[in-house]
C-alpha cells in the first residue's frame, strides 16, 4: 500500500478522481470509496485491471493508496460533488492507476486524429481489449488515453477505466452486442474474422483460472465491497464460466446495426 503525499489535480470523468504523487515517487489517479458511481467501482478497478494484465493487455499498474485524514482536511479540491451540494473526500484506502510518468514531462491524450491513431503501436490491442470488455460485461464504452515516451516516435496506448466492468456496483452482466466496443471504429479494420481475436480468445480461455481469479481478487481491501465475500464469490465464479461465451458476443457486435467489423463478412 502506498502513502499519498501530494495532490495535483483533479481529473475528468464522472468518478470523480484526482492526481497524487505517491511515496514511491511515481504518480497516481486515485478513485476515492464515496465516488458518486458506486463504491464496488474500486474493487472493479482492481480486479479488472490485474486480469487483464494477466492477459497481456497494456493497462497501468495499480495499488491500493492511502489517503490520510490531514491531507483532505488541509486539501480544499479534495471533494466530492454531489447534486445535493459537496462533500470532503473519504480517507483511508482508495483504489490508484499510475500515471504513464511525470505529468509535466509527458503528454497524455484521450484522443488522437486518424492518421495518428492508425500510426499506434500495435493497434491491434483494441481487439484483445474487446474480447476483455465483452467477458467482463463492460458497461461503459472502452476508454483509452495515448502517450509517447521520450526517444520514441509512436504513440502508445494504455486501457484505462474499468470500473464498469461487471456492469459497474451491479455485479451482473446484461450483455448487449454494442458494450465494450471502443467510439472509434478505425482501431478495428483489420479484423477478418473471429481469428482476429487470437491470441487474446485463447489467453482468456487457458490463463483465466479458478486460481487466478482468486489472485486477482485476494488484495481487494474488504470494504471495497462492503464485506461481502459471497458476493465477490459468485462473480468470481461466473466470471470462470463466462469463458467460453465471448466468441457469441463478439458474433453479436459483428451482426449489430452499427456494424463495427467493416472487413469481417
Amino acid at each position: 500500500m502506498l502513502q499519498a503525499l501530494e495532490h495535483l489535480r483533479r481529473m475528468r470523468g464522472g468518478a470523480q478522481s484526482h492526481l497524487f504523487r505517491c511515496r514511491d515517487g511515481a504518480y497516481y489517479v486515485v478513485k476515492f470509496q464515496n465516488n458518486p458511481q458506486h463504491l464496488r467501482i474500486l474493487a472493479n478497478e482492481m480486479l479488472a485491471t490485474r486480469l487483464a494484465a494477466r492477459l497481456g493487455l497494456p493497462v497501468p499498474p495499480v495499488t491500493v493508496v492511502e489517503v490520510s485524514p490531514e491531507l483532505v482536511e488541509n486539501t480544499a479540491d479534495l471533494v466530492m460533488q454531489f447534486a445535493t451540494g459537496r462533500v470532503a473526500c473519504k480517507p483511508g484506502r482508495q483504489f490508484g492507476s499510475q500515471y504513464p510518468g511525470h505529468p509535466a514531462e509527458i503528454s497524455v491524450h484521450d484522443y488522437l486524429p486518424d492518421d495518428q491513431l492508425l500510426e499506434v503501436e500495435d493497434l491491434d490491442v483494441f481487439c484483445g481489449m474487446l474480447v476483455f470488455d465483452k467477458w467482463s460485461c463492460n458497461t461503459n464504452g472502452r476508454q483509452a488515453v495515448f502517450f509517447r515516451e521520450a526517444g520514441r516516435s509512436r504513440y502508445q496506448a494504455l486501457m484505462i477505466d474499468q470500473g464498469f466492468c461487471f456492469n459497474a456496483g451491479e455485479w451482473n452482466f446484461p450483455d448487449a452486442p454494442l458494450r465494450g466496443l471502443y467510439s472509434r471504429q478505425r482501431v478495428y479494420e483489420r479484423v477478418t474474422g473471429l481469428d482476429s481475436f487470437e491470441p487474446w480468445l485463447g489467453r482468456l480461455e487457458h490463463r483465466i483460472t479458478r486460481a487466478a481469479l482468486g489472485e486477482a481478487a485476494e488484495r481487494i481491501p474488504p470494504e471495497w465491497y462492503a464485506d461481502d465475500a459471497g458476493a465477490l464469490d459468485e462473480l468470481l465464479e461466473r466470471l470462470y464460466q463466462r469463458r467460453g461465451r465471448v466468441r457469441e458476443l463478439l458474433v453479436s457486435a459483428r451482426d449489430s446495426s452499427r456494424q463495427p467489423f467493416p472487413n469481417w463478412k
